[in-house]
């Protein structure tokens, strides 16, 4: 059976890296952008020498754009075995006493919200429960969850509790069913999500509070995430891996 993986935020950053790292591993790709159409267009393009690679603008926050989404991948790539839950935001450094609702509900809904409605489209397609032959799920959390990013991003961090949950909960849920369900906790990581928190060279100025005291790279998290994707995880499910220089 072919590999079909719908990587969401996949034109950039970590989902990028992971694209390239499938793409050489015969994976189908399907790269969900939100905004940024023309990264992941080029993306696609590029990859579209080693395998094949489909774009579909979607937000995961929106239930009828997650539908549409794997609606998509059914239609143009086939029967999903993989799904990378790597969309996520931040907005600006701040404390929590001036945060407001609307804040708090845009970064819950895309990287709470999101990661729920895709890994339930995901199980739907895979679980041999359903008929399907199973498959691999990866939520891109963070090591925020654990230290709690105070004075930054602590509704952030609280997101990716949730999704640790997430991996945690729904691994058991289907275990039985063909399908493991795995998360990586990148800890500082040279992409773009550091500017729109307001601090394009944020890595730079805490990557002494690092025991390698050093930023890691989108390709080092996308390593992992493709490991955990294959055959050679094979015996593991519901692990939060930390992808952090020992922090």
């Amino acid at each position: 059976m072919s590999k079909v993986l719908l990587i969401t935020g996949g034109g950039r950053g970590i989902g990028a890296a992971t694209a390239r790292l499938a793409a050489a591993e015969g994976y189908g790709l399907c790269l969900n952008y939100q905004h940024n159409r023309e990264a992941a267009e080029a993306l696609a393009q590029e990859l579209r020498a080693q395998t094949r690679a489909i774009t579909v603008q979607a937000d995961v926050a929106l239930e009828p754009d997650v539908s549409r989404l794997f609606e998509t991948v059914d239609r143009e790539l086939g029967q999903l075995t993989a799904l990378v839950n790597n969309a996520g935001i931040v907005e600006i450094q701040s404390r929590l006493e001036d945060m407001s609702a609307e804040r708090l509900q845009r970064v819950f809904d895309t990287n709470i919200l999101g990661s729920f409605l895709c890994a339930r489209e995901a199980v739907r397609r895979m679980s041999t429960k359903n008929g399907g032959s199973g498959g691999a799920i990866v939520n891109v959390s963070s090591a925020a969850s654990r230290i709690g990013s105070p004075g930054e991003y602590i509704d952030y961090a609280a997101s990716k509790g949730a999704v640790d949950s997430l991996t945690l909960g729904l691994s058991k849920e289907v275990a039985l069913e063909g399908i493991r369900v795995n998360a990586v906790r990148p800890g500082f990581i040279y992409t773009e999500i550091h500017a729109r928190g307001g601090e394009p060279n944020r890595v730079e100025r805490v990557k002494e509070l690092v025991p390698m005291k050093r930023g890691g790279t989108a390709e080092e998290v996308a390593e992992a995430i493709l490991w955990l994707l294959s055959d050679k995880a094979s015996y593991i499910t519901g692990a939060l891996l930390d992808v952090a220089g020992g922090r």
